[in-house]
């Protein structure tokens, strides 16, 4: 496949990833009411809880994988996060050719085409999937950090915790929180309280219901003070009510790198697409 196909379908991923995405199966479908009772419930939240993690950089190599329509492409790349700062996923082609990076800080979305020289630039309320779900830097951290999360919240204070509703299940617990449009629904581990699945459906009878699926595979054991676990396989399955796109994201080689630039400087040769222009050209793909 040529360079600029295997860039098409990676980029044409990313802006269905912040567009939208449809309803498949729920995590949870018939609850009707928690069954533990708060005190248990807080002590399991609180192991939840404990499990996030202490450590500010965490970087990584990364195998990308995009499966769309009958397409299959898998790159190489590296993955740089620091702990409420940045997110920043460089995808290399053939192995030594930067193809597109992402990043994310809490003011914007960057997303670059390394070989046209084009990029998009915008805030999160521009981006109408993130707005109206309430998805911004805190939420995406969460996710790619195996963490609860509430919309807009940058951190969950003990008010916050007592929203969250949690019901057994087997060797699990799944927990709820239900915020107007939107469910939002964690499958984790009674044992150890780790999260073992991330669901969101944004709720819309007009248009049909959005949905994102983020499967946490595997994990690994960090080489730091705390050694917490950590995702170092995930899957994250986006439907929309015209198009399913799973994303694969694998790590290896773990480490806590701190010597790298947090910003990109977008160079003044790259040409700027609006967010309008850029969707509606992904999605007619």
């Amino acid at each position: 496949m040529k360079l600029s196909q295997i860039l098409k379908v990676t980029l044409m991923a990313v802006p269905l990833v912040l567009a939208s995405c449809h309803s498949k199966k729920k995590v949870v479908e018939t609850v009707t009411k928690p069954v533990v009772v708060n005190t248990e419930q807080t002590r399991f939240l609180d192991k939840v809880q404990s499990n996030a993690q202490t450590t500010k950089f965490i970087t990584s190599k990364v195998k990308f994988s995009v499966e769309l329509d009958a397409q299959n492409i898998t790159l190489t790349g590296n993955l740089r996060m620091k702990r409420d700062d940045v997110i920043r996923l460089q995808l290399m082609a053939f192995g030594f050719v930067e193809a597109a990076r992402l990043e994310f800080t809490k003011d914007y979305v960057l997303i670059m085409d390394r070989i046209n020289k084009q990029y998009l630039k915008a805030s999160y309320i521009e981006i109408d999937f993130l707005r109206n779900s309430g998805l911004n830097f805190n939420t995406l951290q969460a996710l790619f950090w195996n963490e609860l999360f509430q919309p807009n919240r940058s951190q969950l204070t003990a008010e916050d915790m007592a929203k969250f509703t949690s019901t057994s299940e087997d060797e699990d617990v799944i927990i709820t929180f239900e915020d107007t449009k939107i469910d939002y629904n964690w499958l984790t581990n009674q044992s150890d309280g780790l999260i073992k699945m991330a669901n969101i459906i944004y709720k819309d009878r007009f248009n049909g219901n959005t949905q994102l699926n983020w499967d946490y595979r595997h994990f690994t054991q960090l080489e730091d003070e705390n050694n917490k676990k950590f995702p170092d396989d995930m899957g994250v399955t986006l439907t929309t009510p015209k198009k399913e796109i799973k994303l694969g994201i694998k790590l290896n080689y773990i480490k806590h790198e701190t010597e790298w630039e947090t910003r990109t400087t977008v160079s003044n040769k790259y040409r700027e697409v609006n967010v309008d222009d850029i969707l509606r050209r992904f999605m007619a793909l």
